[in-house]
């Protein structure tokens, strides 16, 4: 039992001492300048990834000199746009090979949605999202999409396949990073910003897959949706430090979809720049201690 207690005692001194690695290092980003800090020339090119399900059009953007890192950016409901696409530009100046895929081609190469014309009070705005979240959400389908993804990433001469891999993701896009760093090892560090539905109460709830995941984790939740599901964030702590999988938890005090910058719309823009300057902090923090 004693031993027991001391393997505990030294695996919980072990992730403090990561996340007080992690904490100093967005620190140093914050006090240089921020997530433009990096300006490393890059290359951005449409491609086209075979999976079990079909072709998947993504964009591959990385520093156009040498092999780096990967990472895997999942979208939110809205898809792969060119917010997407400068998030990409933006991690690659930083050193990273990023593929941006497009999470519906199983339905539409581009889906077309605009968040800052769209309109959730109308019903045929929102029906246009049920066909396509639902068929990435499907059982099995981003299990399948992050092994191929992974797959492709390892195959480019651009990516230091000695070096592991990274996932973000925004909204429905927090789920998928979870997903993904359980179907994969090759998974370092993963990102969950404002993610939706982490956790449920079904037995398919994100937050169970923790015993499977070998990542260093870090989860951005939004001031609404804590107040709308306040145990949930207890939950998702309880079920990482039970699977003894490294994860950070913080309630940012902006709302759901701070992180993208094209969520202006009026009345009430959801775009929070200081808080997502403060949340790309944290990302290149995870990065560079998870993705060694």
């Amino acid at each position: 039992m004693s031993d027991e207690k001391n393997t505990q005692d030294d695996q919980n001194d072990l992730s403090r001492r990561d996340f007080v690695a992690m904490s100093i290092a967005a620190g140093i980003v914050a006090a240089s300048g921020s997530a433009s800090a990096a300006d490393m020339p890059v290359t951005e090119k449409d491609v086209d990834i075979k999976t079990p399900d079909g072709t998947c059009n993504a964009a591959f953007i990385h520093p156009t000199t040498g092999a780096h890192p990967g990472v895997i950016i999942w979208a939110d409901a809205f898809g792969l746009r060119p917010v997407l696409r400068e998030m990409g530009r933006s991690l690659a100046k930083e050193g990273y090979s990023v593929l941006v895929p497009n999470p519906f081609y199983r339905v539409v190469r581009d889906a077309g949605l605009d968040p800052r014309t769209f309109d959730f009070a109308n019903t045929a705005d929102r029906a246009k999202l049920t066909p396509l979240m639902g068929s990435i959400n499907a059982a099995g389908a981003a299990e399948k999409d992050a092994l191929a993804f992974v797959a492709w990433l390892d195959q480019q001469k651009e990516v230091n396949k000695a070096k592991k891999i990274g996932t973000q993701g925004y909204c429905m896009g927090g789920p998928l990073v979870m997903r993904t760093a359980a179907a994969s090892d090759r998974i370092g560090a993963g990102g969950s910003f404002h993610g939706g539905g982490l956790v449920t109460d079904q037995p398919n709830s994100p937050h169970l897959l923790a015993p499977k995941i070998h990542a260093r984790m870090y989860f951005g939740v939004a001031k609404n949706d804590d107040e709308r599901q306040p145990d949930a964030k207890d939950k998702l702590k309880q079920a990482m430090a039970a699977a003894k999988v490294p994860a950070e938890i913080e309630v940012y005090p902006s709302q759901h979809g701070w992180c993208m910058s094209d969520f202006t719309a009026p009345p009430t823009p959801i775009y929070d720049k200081p808080q997502a300057e403060r949340a790309w902090g944290k990302l290149l923090a995870l990065y560079k201690a998870g993705l060694a």
